[in-house]
């Protein structure tokens, strides 16, 4: 199969849950404090989405447990809700994927890495390098440009800054599919990949390490752990190619909580995105 171009109908449909998952992620960040556990991370999580007649993507997709991603620390991704508390001075990510409607519905994918507490600065540079490593690769993204181009764009800056790219994983297409064609990789050459087009829907989801950039995954399947045990960071959007760059569907309606309304959370330029 080719890479699906959404009609107008399907862009306002991921419209729709691209602002329910900013939403979810605004609302989890709100309770995020030492002393909670991950799984109380997924008991907000299945409140909010069920709530409003959605549900969650990751909740038994190809047997993974839980309704949310919640990666601490050394966890690159996938980390499973459980009993595992948080303690001041972790970064942890949180990636949520509400279904809307909840049957045969839309995807809105999205993560942000929060600080637990007071980050060490070798924390903070880590998150921040990647906050701004996906604005990177978003300011990238235009009908015309390849996929080759975000990942280039993204790896020159993480080596700059002294952060690894994680390459075992990558962003993807995503609609009435979860991991849809194509794949997007945080690293590459420019010039190459699938040509962009308006009508294109995908994430873009660096993943940074402070040491290296190899992961193995636990004995539960699931969980990826950075190989030396440095800390990883992770930001995510859903993003629409547009008619001169690209609109993203996962905007935040406001500064989360924990992220990106801490003071050293501005060690980089924010950028705008134009929805035209």
């Amino acid at each position: 199969m080719g890479i699906r171009i959404l009609t107008a109908p399907e862009i306002e449909a991921m419209r729709r849950v691209g602002a329910l998952a900013a939403e979810l992620l605004c609302h989890v960040g709100d309770q995020l404090r030492p002393g909670l556990t991950t799984q109380d991370i997924d008991d907000i999580v299945v409140a909010f989405t069920e709530a409003r007649g959605a549900r969650s993507g990751p909740l038994n997709y190809r047997g993974f447990p839980r309704s949310v991603c919640t990666s601490v620390n050394e966890v690159v991704c996938h980390g499973i809700p459980g009993p595992r508390v948080l303690q001041d001075g972790d970064i942890l990510n949180v990636d949520v994927t509400p279904v809307l409607p909840a049957k045969h519905g839309w995807h809105g994918d999205t993560s942000a890495t929060f600080y637990i507490g007071e980050p060490s600065p070798q924390a903070i540079h880590l998150v921040e390098t990647c906050r701004r490593s996906l604005e990177i690769g978003l300011e990238v993204v235009r009908p015309g440009a390849r996929v080759g181009d975000i990942g280039a764009a993204i790896s020159r800056f993480a080596r700059a800054q002294r952060c690894s790219v994680v390459r075992a994983f990558a962003g993807h297409g995503v609609n009435r599919v979860f991991h849809d064609e194509p794949t997007v990789p945080h690293y590459g050459f420019p010039g190459t990949g699938p040509r962009l087009k308006r009508g294109m829907a995908f994430t873009i989801e660096p993943m940074l390490n402070l040491g290296g950039p190899e992961v193995s995954v636990l004995s539960d399947g699931w969980t990826a752990v950075t190989r030396d045990a440095s800390l990883s960071a992770q930001f995510e959007h859903t993003v629409l190619v547009t008619r001169r760059g690209c609109e993203v569907l996962t905007a935040r309606p406001r500064l989360l909580v924990n992220s990106e309304d801490r003071p050293y959370a501005r060690l980089w330029p924010m950028s705008c995105y134009s929805a035209a």
